[in-house]
């Protein structure tokens, strides 16, 4: 075929009834609407979207709504800031380890906070040097915003030229310790409008919502949150006397990336459609309208154990969160949870410049945008998160709902979901409640992160219901200490024994199940090999060093043999318990139950409650 005809062929359009019909094919007759799943955030996923679901998403970035960005050229001009926050164990080492990170890629001064950078006169100063002139700040002051802004005024020479962020937000900070400081919002405002003179560069209210993400709210909450937070830090500042745009020039919001790859990447674009709507309401000049965004890969997926899927979970939270469009960005060491290296340090801040170089997502202007699967996603979450941040204000807003304990129930629902899900493995957490190694251990912590709250001295403080920070694998990584302790004491690990049924191609399937049951917590299974007598069994249970045992095998077996191997078992050992791999119908459970069996341990159960009472009676024992 000449290269003229090639050029002329052409292939026929195919509709959305071809593109169904493929789809059912490869499942086998059923039909395409059983791919339809439900999120924490009440949106239902279609398995395919066409071009009337784009929902009209603005042309370019840089205009109309801002969801495809703020900047027309997106990173192309203005590149996200690699703001990786530096833990450390003095301020020598802080002054050495700032220095080094910037030599190695990182392009923000980004640090924890703690009260040991004020000890004495000029220290902070003298830890940062000159970096402050070339790098922007992303810091979150927390509790002691007040001094670090003022040791920067005392920069004067330089004072104008400090850019970035040192942020705060009372109202995250009350969530997360509990107490409502009214007063406190007094000294903020006052730290606020005199870094507005001193530090014109310089944004310094922050509106963080990491703390009701780290609660285990969804991401349709965080953002009715972020609205609801940013209108009430707005209105403050507006009532003292700032200008709307001083005030919108000062303001930063940070989000913490998720492990929901799509709807995280989608919640950074839908914030910036609310926060847009907000401020055209107000009155803001469009070039005041865009929001500006920190974010931080989020510590509420990350695991102790099998430590290394961390890089995948925080290198797919991160891709979100560039794609999403963030100005700053923070990716959590995989081992941060018991004191982060290094070696883990380098790798987190070179997986930012991965992204960059090799990745060259600072070269494409929002690679995500006009997917229809993306805009639909990115409109319907916003309007969920207009009509939550609606129902915030109609009770009152922020501090109204948090002095009620309505927000924290509204979160604590969520959570419960999530855990449950997690329990009953139906959401998988790799290393922890599937594929865990048995012969990992936990680590120990070997750096104290510095988590400086408000000071409370009780005067006009209320009391609230604390936001507290949780990650979603702690219930399995108890089990696991359990199980470690139990093998302290015994001098071995705790046991189930596996009575296996007929030939390897009968009970492997089972098997193989039973022993990833098993291991999310820290329990071997010990198998019986090819078990086709009483005797067989017997011999099995009285030899293996445990008081539970599982049978497994096909259906077949359980009813040709199984039975009848349950009852004299359970006659003879009538102190040992036994289990049943899979679910039986419903007419034969009753049969299964009458002649010893527990429990029938199968893909719907409540795994994490199976294993709890089992480690518990063994630790007991």
């Amino acid at each position: 075929m000449s290269l003229d005809n090639l050029r002329n062929q052409s292939f026929p359009l195919s509709r959305i009834e071809d593109w169904q019909a493929k789809a059912e094919e490869t499942l086998k007759g059923k039909s395409i609407e059983k791919l339809k799943s439900s999120t924490y955030e009440n949106i239902i996923l279609k398995p395919l979207y066409y071009r009337r679901d784009k929902q009209q998403a603005p042309e370019y970035p840089g205009g109309t709504d801002f969801r495809r960005g703020i900047y027309p050229l997106g990173y192309v001009t203005n590149d996200w800031k690699v703001a990786q926050k530096i833990t450390y164990h003095s301020v020598d080492q802080l002054k050495e380890k700032l220095q080094g990170s910037v030599e190695k890629g990182q392009t923000a001064l980004s640090f924890e906070v703690s009260e040991a950078l004020f000890e004495s006169k000029g220290i902070i100063n003298e830890i940062l040097g000159d970096l402050p002139d070339e790098f922007p700040f992303a810091v979150n002051g927390r509790g002691i915003q007040s001094a670090l802004l003022a040791a920067l005024t005392e920069r004067k020479e330089s004072a104008d030229l400090i850019s970035g962020y040192v942020g705060s937000d009372p109202i995250s900070l009350f969530a997360e310790t509990g107490f409502i400081e009214e007063d406190f919002f007094k000294s903020w405002m006052i730290d606020i409008k005199l870094a507005n003179e001193k530090l014109p560069k310089l944004r310094t209210v922050l509106i963080n919502t990491s703390t009701y993400h780290q609660g285990g709210a969804n991401a349709v909450q965080e953002l009715g949150i972020a609205a609801a937070t940013g209108i009430f830090h707005l209105q403050k500042l507006l009532d003292s006397g700032m200008k709307l745009e001083n005030v919108l020039g000062k303001m930063i919001f940070q989000f913490s990336i998720g492990s929901n790859f799509f709807m995280e990447l989608a919640k950074i674009r839908a914030a910036r459609i609310l926060w847009n709507k907000i401020t055209n309401v107000y009155g803001a000049d469009p070039k005041d309208r865009g929001m500006h965004i920190a974010a931080e890969t989020s510590s509420f997926t990350k695991t102790v154990y099998d430590p290394y899927v961390n890089l995948l979970r925080a290198g797919n939270e991160g891709f979100a969160a560039v794609l999403g469009g963030v100005q700053y960005l923070h990716i959590t060491p995989f081992d941060d949870i018991t004191g982060s290296s290094l070696l883990s340090e380098r790798i987190a801040r070179n997986t930012q410049n991965i992204l960059k170089e090799e990745a060259y997502l600072q070269k494409v202007v929002d690679p995500a945008g006009g997917s229809w699967y993306v805009e639909a996603l990115t409109v319907e979450l916003a309007e969920k998160a207009w009509q939550y941040f609606q129902q915030i204000e109609a009770k009152g807003g922020m501090l109204e709902v948090l002095k009620s304990g309505w927000l924290q129930d509204e979160i604590t629902c969520i959570r419960t979901k999530r855990e449950q899900d997690v329990s009953t493995r139906k959401q998988s957490i790799v290393g922890t409640n599937v594929y865990a190694n048995l012969a990992e251990t936990a680590g120990s912590s070997t750096i104290q992160t510095c988590n400086n709250l408000i000071g409370v001295d009780g005067t006009n403080t209320i009391k609230i219901k604390r936001i507290k920070n949780m990650r979603l694998s702690e219930p399995f990584e108890k089990l696991r200490k359990i199980s470690e302790e139990i093998e302290s004491k015994s001098g071995s690990k705790p046991k189930i024994g596996m009575i296996c049924l007929g030939e390897l191609k009968n009970f492997k399937p089972r098997l193989d199940f039973m022993r990833g049951f098993a291991a999310a917590g820290g329990i071997e299974a010990v198998e019986s090999g090819s078990i086709t007598s009483l005797e067989d069994a017997k011999q099995f249970v009285i030899g293996t060093d445990t008081k539970y045992f599982c049978l497994c095998g096909s259906n077949d077996h359980y009813e040709s043999i199984g039975h009848d191997i349950l009852s004299e078992l359970n006659r003879e050992f009538p102190e040992r318990t036994f289990y049943l791999a899979g679910l039986p119908e419903k007419e034969l459970q009753t049969k299964w139950s009458n002649e010893g069996i527990k429990q029938f341990i199968h893909m719907n159960c409540n795994c994490y409650e199976i294993l709890s009472t089992i480690l518990k009676e063994m630790g007991v024992a």
